[in-house]
């Protein structure tokens, strides 16, 4: 695009790409003319053959110019059709536009419902999720609660269990009072094995020692006597030992006190015609009868070899319990009579009842018969009312020996 003054000359018009072809021809032609005048006078042939060309060039320029009309019929032709085209493809850009435009807002609503939609139950769930989440804090700080409650009760059972270990070392410490503790402790397992009077604590035998506990089994083998001991120090000191020459030593004095809680049993609890001929010493720990049984097995055959056996609370109940069938199958063996007695008894009591029964047979066949003969009677009784009810006389057979007494006819009384 040119702009002179007011006038704009487009460059790409074909109608202004001939114009100025045609301008350029007339200049050329005047060129020629010019030089072609000039040059007149130096030759006529020139001037001849100038207006020769000239007449050719006239021709040409007027074959240019129908050419240029042509081209412009042309130019127009093809400016209308591209006019049309462009008209139709703008029509069906807008149709196509508008269907566009239709598909997008058809779009957009369902996108924007959706959206809608999706954002009420992201807010559902949301609400959902806090509601939920509120729940399960709450829950969890009531949890918390209760666990820090439990802890604190905890901590207060820790303090006091502390405070029963100081008591149990203070126990433990007294030579007196551990023996106490083993009685007690013995006390406790036997109650909760045996009846009250299949044993007795604290029994004293015919030499004046007194036993822990005895307990009456029958013969064989007789009464039998449980004495606790606790050899607390030697066990300790080997607990405590971190060496193994220490332990060693203490091992050796562990071994050593055991073995003189045994020879005191089986000289003080051991009596012939009085008790078993064997006793049994009670361990209130099990630490120290597993040690023994791991580490010193000599002095536990020393045991089997004086006749005394070493139990721990465990092993002890284990005990109590074949003690308990032992008093159980005794007793049974002693009742035994009675309760031939009471089957004595038991089968005179079902023969009476056989005999009662057969007796009861009778009756009832007999009130049968009776019954029977009852319903019979009643049934024929029954067919005689029936045929009384419906006046058949006719059909009731007379009897043999029945007087019949015919009916007379009325007579007719006599005016006087």
């Amino acid at each position: 695009m040119i702009q002179i003054g007011d006038i704009q000359i487009n460059m790409n018009d074909p109608l202004t790409l001939a114009a100025i072809v045609a301008g350029a021809v007339a200049l050329l032609v005047l060129i020629l003319l010019v030089v072609t005048v000039r040059r007149a006078g130096k030759s006529a042939e020139a001037v001849h053959y100038v207006a020769g060309q000239v007449g050719r060039l006239t021709q040409d320029v007027h074959a240019l110019g129908q050419g240029q009309h042509q081209l412009a019929g042309n130019i127009q032709t093809v400016s209308d059709a591209q006019a049309n085209a462009q008209i139709h493809v703008v029509q069906t850009m807008e149709t196509r536009l508008a269907e566009v435009q239709a598909q997008m807002a058809d779009r957009l609503a369902e996108n924007a419902r959706r959206s809608t939609l999706s954002l009420t139950e992201m807010q559902e769930r949301m609400k959902e999720t806090l509601t939920g989440s509120s729940e399960k804090t709450t829950k969890s700080l009531t949890e918390l609660q209760e666990r820090l409650a439990t802890i604190d009760k905890a901590q207060t059972n820790i303090e006091k269990l502390s405070g029963d270990v100081l008591t149990l070392q203070d126990i433990l410490s007294n030579k007196q009072r551990r023996g106490m503790f083993g009685e007690i402790q013995l006390t406790d397992i036997v109650s909760k094995a045996l009846p009250t009077d299949s044993y007795a604590l604290q029994a004293t035998l015919s030499n004046g020692k007194r036993a822990d506990c005895l307990v009456h089994l029958p013969n064989p083998p007789g009464p039998i006597v449980i004495d606790a001991k606790f050899p607390f120090e030697a066990y300790e000191a080997f607990a405590a030992a971190d060496t193994p020459e220490l332990q060693k030593l203490a091992l050796r004095d562990l071994g050593n006190a055991v073995r003189k809680h045994i020879k005191d049993i089986s000289e003080k609890y051991i009596l012939e015609g009085e008790t078993a001929d064997g006793a049994i010493m009670f361990l209130p720990s099990e630490a120290v009868y597993a040690e023994l049984h791991a580490r010193l097995p000599e002095v536990v055959r020393a045991g089997f070899d004086a006749r005394v056996w070493i139990v721990s609370p465990t092993t002890c109940m284990a005990t109590l319990n074949t003690m308990r069938a032992i008093l159980k199958d005794a007793r049974m063996r002693e009742q035994a009579g009675e309760i031939r007695k009471a089957l004595k008894m038991l089968h005179r009591d079902v023969e009476i009842i056989g005999e009662k029964a057969g007796k009861l047979e009778v009756h009832l066949r007999q009130a049968g018969d009776d019954v029977s003969g009852v319903l019979t009677a009643a049934t024929r009784a029954g067919k005689r009312a029936d045929r009384l009810d419906n006046f058949d006389f006719e059909e009731l057979a007379p009897e043999a020996d029945a007087k019949v007494v015919p009916l007379a006819p009325p007579q007719r009384g006599t005016d006087g």
